[in-house]
This record gives C-alpha cells, sequence and structure tokens, in this order.
C-alpha cells in the first residue's frame, strides 16, 4: 500500500506477498485484475462484521503510522500481504506481525497542469493516482516484485478554487497563511487504490479512487502570530502552509468534516471504500449498465453504509510494459454511486513525469472562452439596474421586469436565466429574485456596492479591452480607438462633465469601499494622530479610519473637481466625522501636514517620472519617524499573481503594477526604512515603511 500525504514528506505503505505462492484464490479469469472476494478476515477482539474488520485493519495502520517520530515517518515503507493482513488481524499475532520495513519513495514529478482540471480536487485525485502507479511499475520492473494492492493519498489546500501548495520561502508561505486568514478553506485528500497481477511480463491494474473535504476556518489573526508561526519553520513543509496536527493547530478556528483527512488521509471513508471493495453487495444489488463507448460496467445502487455527495470512483484496467506505457487497450470509466457515465483517459505519466495521454477536458480553457459573455451578462444586467428592480419588488417574472425597464419579454427573460445560471439571481416559479450577494455587492445601494465600478467597467474598460489587439501590437492605450479621444482629453472629460465625473468617482468609490476595511486593518496605526490620504476621492478608506482608530484626524487630498462632488458619497452620520476635504494637485502644491501619508491605488497608475515626482515631495515632508502607507495590489515575484492585476496591467497604462520586491527598492530610494508588506486576501495589499531617522 502507498501511503502518501502531501505535505507532509513522502511516506509509503505497500501491501506484498511474503509467499507469492500462497496468494489467496480470487474469481475470474487469471489474466483479469480482479478483486479477491473470498479473502478471509478474522474477526480482531470485540468486532464484528466485515466492516469492523476492515476499519480494525485501517486504524491500526493509521495509528501505528502517526506513532512514528516525525523523521522517521518520513523515510518508513511497510511491505504487509493479503495474507499478512489476516495475521495483523488475528488475536493469536500477540502483535508480532512480521513485518519487514523499507524505504520506497516515489519518483512521480508532480508536473500536472493544475489549470487543466475542473476541480481542485481532481488535482489531488489524479496526483495520488500516478505517485501510486508509478511505484507499483517501479517495483515490478526493476525490483520484480509484483504488489498486490498500492494505496495512494496526496493531500492539497484550496482557497477560491486556487490550489495552495508548500511555500518556496517565508514570503511565500506568509502570502499563503495571509490568504487563509480569517477565511474558511477546503483541504482535499484524494486517494487511489490500485490492484496489481502480473502476467507474461506485464503489470495489469485496477484503479478505485476517491475523495475526501473537510471545510477548515482560520480565525483572524495578528501579523506577530502569523510571522512567530512562519519563524518556527513548521510550514515550510507542509501544503497551504501550516499543520495542523502540530503548532498550525493554533491558527484553526472551526473543522467541518474529517479531522483524520487535514492531517493527511481519511480514515473513515478508507475503511468504507474497503468494504464496498472486499464486501461487495450481493449480485441483487448489482446493476449492469451498458454504453457503446466504453465496456459494461457495474454500478452499486444501493451500499448499505451509504457515500457522501463528495465522493466520485474511477476504475481502470488497463496493462503497463517495462516502458511504463499503457496499453491502446484500456479504457477508463468513471461514475458515482447512482449512475456511470463516459469518462476522459487518465494521463499516465512514466519515471520521468512525461504525460502519456492528455486528453482530458479542457474545462478552464473553456470557461475562459466563454467569459466574455458572462462578464457582458452581468454588465448589462447592472446598467439596466435589474438587481435594483429586484431588490425593492422580490420575486418577479420576466414581463414584469420587462415592463418596468423597458425592454422585451424574450431578450429580459433571456437575460435574466444566463444571471440565474452566473448564481447571481435565484429563480423559482414565483419568478426571479436576487441573491444575498446580488443584493450586497450588486445594487447600487448595496452595502458594499460594486455597481458603479461595474459601470465603468462596462463603459471605459470594456471599449479598450476589444482594442487588446492594437494595444499589444503597439504597446500603448486605446483610446483614440476606442473613443476618438486621446487619453489626456478623456480624463479631462471626467472633471469637466458633472455626470461622468461622479460615475467615475463612483466606480473608484465602489473598490475603496469594498478594500477599505482590510487596507484599514492590516496594521496597527494607532500611534498615528493624524494621516492626509492623497488622491483619496471620497474620502472611503478616511471614514474607516476615523472608526477603527477614533482618535486619528484624517485630510483627505484630492483636485478640486473631485473635492466638490465628495457630499454625494458621504456615509451617513458621519457629518462630525474628524475627516477633512482639502482640494490641491499632488504633483504641484504643497502637501498638508501629516503624521502619517497615504496613497491608495495612486502608484500603478502613473509613469516613473511621475512616481518620482510624488515620493520625493512625500519624503520632503515626512518627519522622520513619519510613516507611508501604500495601498495596491502586490504581485508575486513571478509576476504572474493575483491574476486581477496583472490583467489590469493590459490596458496599457503609463504605470506598473509592482512586485514585493519592487516596492521595497522604490520605497527605500526615497529614504524610508522598516518597510513592512500585508497581503490582505483583499483587492488591495498594503505596504507600510517609515522616513529614517537621519540622526541614527
Amino acid at each position: 500500500m502507498i501511503y502518501n500525504l502531501s505535505g507532509y514528506g513522502d511516506k509509503w505503505l505497500i501491501p506484498m506477498h511474503h509467499d507469492r505462492s500462497r496468494r489467496p484464490k480470487t474469481e475470474g479469469s487469471p489474466s483479469s485484475p480482479t478483486r479477491p472476494t473470498n479473502f478471509p478476515v478474522p474477526t480482531p477482539p470485540g468486532a464484528t462484521g466485515a466492516l469492523s474488520k476492515l476499519c480494525y485493519w485501517g486504524i491500526h495502520i493509521y495509528d501505528r503510522w502517526f506513532s512514528m517520530s516525525p523523521s522517521t515517518r518520513a523515510i518508513q515503507c511497510v511491505h504487509v500481504s493479503l495474507l499478512a493482513m489476516e495475521l495483523m488481524l488475528s488475536p493469536a499475532a500477540g502483535g508480532s506481525w512480521g513485518l519487514r520495513f523499507e524505504v520506497v519513495p516515489s519518483w512521480f514529478k508532480e508536473t500536472l497542469e493544475k489549470s487543466s482540471f475542473t476541480a481542485p480536487y481532481e488535482y489531488a485525485v489524479e496526483t495520488a493516482k500516478q505517485k501510486a502507479l508509478e511505484v507499483a511499475n517501479r517495483m515490478h520492473v526493476k525490483h520484480m516484485r509484483t504488489p498486490d494492492v498500492v494505496i495512494g493519498a496526496d493531500t492539497i489546500v484550496s482557497v477560491d478554487e486556487q490550489i495552495l501548495e508548500k511555500p518556496v520561502d517565508k514570503q511565500d508561505a506568509y502570502r499563503m497563511l495571509s490568504r487563509l486568514n480569517g477565511k474558511e478553506h477546503s483541504v482535499f485528500t484524494g486517494v487511489a487504490i490500485i490492484h496489481c497481477h502480473s502476467k507474461d511480463n506485464q503489470l495489469e491494474v485496477e484503479i478505485t479512487d476517491f475523495y475526501e473535504e473537510t471545510k477548515v476556518k482560520f480565525s483572524e489573526l495578528s501579523e506577530e502570530l502569523l510571522w512567530e508561526y512562519i519563524d518556527s519553520g513548521e510550514p515550510m513543509d507542509k501544503a497551504g502552509g501550516y499543520g495542523i496536527q502540530a503548532l498550525g493547530g493554533m491558527l484553526v478556528e472551526y473543522v467541518h468534516g474529517d479531522f483524520l483527512n487535514v492531517v493527511g488521509f481519511p480514515l473513515n471513508h478508507f475503511c468504507k471504500k474497503l468494504a464496498e471493495l472486499y464486501y461487495p453487495p450481493s449480485k441483487h444489488n448489482i446493476q449492469h449498465k451498458k454504453y457503446d463507448s466504453i465496456p459494461s460496467v457495474d454500478t452499486f445502487e444501493n451500499l448499505s453504509d451509504g457515500e457522501s455527495s463528495n465522493f466520485t470512483e474511477h476504475k481502470a484496467a488497463s496493462k503497463l510494459d517495462h516502458s511504463g506505457m499503457r496499453s491502446s487497450g484500456a479504457a477508463y470509466t468513471s461514475g458515482n454511486t447512482s449512475a456511470v457515465r463516459t469518462g476522459f483517459t487518465v494521463p499516465l505519466e512514466n519515471q520521468n513525469g512525461v504525460s502519456q495521454s492528455a486528453s482530458k477536458l479542457p474545462s478552464k480553457i473553456l470557461e475562459l472562452m466563454d467569459g466574455f459573455r458572462a462578464s457582458k451578462a452581468l454588465f448589462v444586467a447592472s446598467k439596466l439596474k435589474i438587481f435594483d428592480h429586484l431588490k425593492d419588488k422580490g420575486p418577479a417574472k420576466a414581463v414584469d421586469i420587462a415592463n418596468d425597464v423597458g425592454t422585451s419579454v424574450c431578450g429580459t427573460e433571456r437575460l435574466l436565466d444566463a444571471c440565474a445560471s452566473l448564481g447571481l439571481l435565484e429563480k423559482t416559479p414565483q419568478g426571479y429574485s436576487n441573491t444575498d450577494s446580488a443584493n450586497t455587492y450588486l445594487t447600487s445601494d448595496g452595502k458594499y456596492s460594486l455597481h458603479g465600478y461595474i459601470i465603468h467597467s462596462n463603459d471605459h474598460l470594456w471599449p479598450l479591452f476589444t482594442n487588446l489587439e492594437f494595444a499589444v501590437k503597439e504597446g500603448s492605450r486605446q483610446n483614440h480607438r476606442a473613443f476618438g479621444k486621446k487619453a489626456d482629453d478623456l480624463f479631462k472629460d471626467y472633471y469637466h462633465s458633472q455626470e461622468v465625473n461622479q460615475r467615475f468617482m463612483a466606480a473608484m468609490h465602489s473598490i475603496a469601499h469594498l478594500t477599505a476595511r482590510d487596507v484599514a486593518t492590516a496594521f496597527d496605526l494607532s500611534q498615528f494622530k493624524s494621516a492626509c490620504d492623497l488622491g483619496g476621492c471620497t474620502g472611503a478608506l478616511a471614514y474607516e479610519l476615523v472608526q477603527v482608530y477614533p482618535n486619528l484626524k484624517v485630510t483627505v487630498f484630492d483636485l478640486p473637481e473631485v473635492i466638490a462632488n465628495t457630499s454625494y458619497f458621504q456615509p451617513s452620520g458621519q457629518h462630525t466625522a474628524p475627516v477633512t476635504f482639502v482640494s490641491g494637485d499632488f504633483f504641484k502644491d504643497n502637501l498638508p501636514e501629516a503624521d502619517l501619508y497615504i496613497l491608495s491605488r495612486v502608484l500603478h497608475d502613473w509613469p516613473d517620472e511621475k512616481i518620482h515626482v510624488l515620493l520625493s515631495k512625500v519624503s520632503a515632508v515626512c518627519r522622520p519617524g513619519s510613516a507611508l502607507l501604500v495601498a495596491e495590489t502586490v504581485l508575486d515575484e513571478q509576476k504572474t499573481h493575483p491574476s486581477v492585476a496583472v490583467l489590469q496591467s493590459l490596458s496599457m497604462t503609463e504605470g506598473k503594477q509592482r512586485s514585493s520586491s519592487e516596492y521595497k527598492q522604490l520605497l527605500e530610494k526615497y529614504g524610508f526604512t522598516d518597510i513592512q508588506i500585508k497581503i490582505t486576501g483583499n483587492l488591495l495589499d498594503a505596504v507600510l515603511c517609515f522616513k529614517k531617522n537621519l540622526s541614527l
């Protein structure tokens, strides 16, 4: 049995026969890799029934495995046979199992393309399968020993549908843990059970796999606690950057599901699967289903133990020759407990990690191909204020909505159905209604309304990205093609047209309001008595700051055309808040005095020469001990994540997005030190730095 726990080191457990002549009899053709159906497993003390016997075996292996020290566990391998399982369970064994231990690491290179999998659990299942197949083939070819059963497991952490692997360094660990901070995430373990049989110098295998999902919620953790945990060194060899069974347990608020799955192996699900494999249902519970494209297969409709909704099983019968290639006659099918559906060919890799098959449906690519349709559906529904209409009037029919917004019934119904398919609306016999997310983010008066930014995306960004091909070829912004105006003229329109100005400010307010709390609390700013938000627009961040820090007074400094319209965005009950608005141009005019200066979503917009002017002015006005807070999306060092910022750069502004190291180099250049970076997990991250004390 291969027993691999991703993130906890490579650990392998392989049942093998000491005496191949004493192999238990199996039903079916000798050349077919059928499961043993008449293998006697004695009942351990106090255990009755088939499932109890198998659970006893599974718990013993699990308990024995995790009772080892971490250093020993990383190199131990247990070899047992199906016959040895009988001995291991027998009370007469007296604890003397007759097992021999040796190291059997997997040589599988984890080069699977994550984006090619529809869901994170599929990646875990496929990785477990490939690790197990590699070891089974190598044991057969190089060691001339064919294992009976090889069991592989791979555990991953997933948040927001993205897979978190082991961190490469402390900063990467910090990024991972910051993404998990205060959030619920999923831990998936994929398990592959491979039955092996050798005939005519070929390895035949039958594969069964499943996965288990456990939900884990991190508490809201302080910066100090995160770094204390990172400095312990524990995150560096853990998927997702933490180990729940050790110090990482202090980070966790709750666990929903199988705790042992988070540790690394879903024991309960594994024991149920053993019961299904070795004690299958009687013949009358088996239905044979035929498909033209695949062989007839058996499905179990009425398993006594039942299965959770996250269970998916893949069975495969194939032959491996000495090269690790699968013979062309192999057929892979996939299904679940209630039906069998035609599946895809599982990509099998040889010892060098080279894929032999890649016919999996490219779901991620197909999703990207259709993404523009989903975006436009959201934009049009927002522009027609359909979400506002449904918030006020509750469930409504398509004909009523069409009459109210002045659109065709046919077109409206199709748009509403599209929004329902995207999870933005709910459709019932009574009509269409908003989801909670739509009420919060998509209505114009929602608590964290993004309506303004959605309209800006439709009216301004969509035309620009329609001309992306020209932008890439020319390396410049395409305002002249999209709007018939130069960039400078377009920005002047923002401020000289009251309607356009308010629409632009509403877009900026949407993002500022959504991110304000995370930016305001990224660091402890209670030491500062005054702050100046340069380019603070509507004051969304300023109002959040004075709520979090009641003793802080904040000045919003922006262009006169902006300051003139800030009253439209003033939150109710904030008329006496310690927030003041001062008009001016931060490139030309003197900056107000403050202990803390703030640049939120400013630096990425401007070219280097403009940034030099701005940061030189900020540095000059800062007293020693004063600080600068920068709110931007911080890229990883490869500049490929987060994708929202990378894609934004395609608008070809004169500015650019930056990584952590680039922000540090930039700020140090202007006399700032003690630079701290906080990845918030929101759209904006935070960078805090202090003006160097020249006397030191």
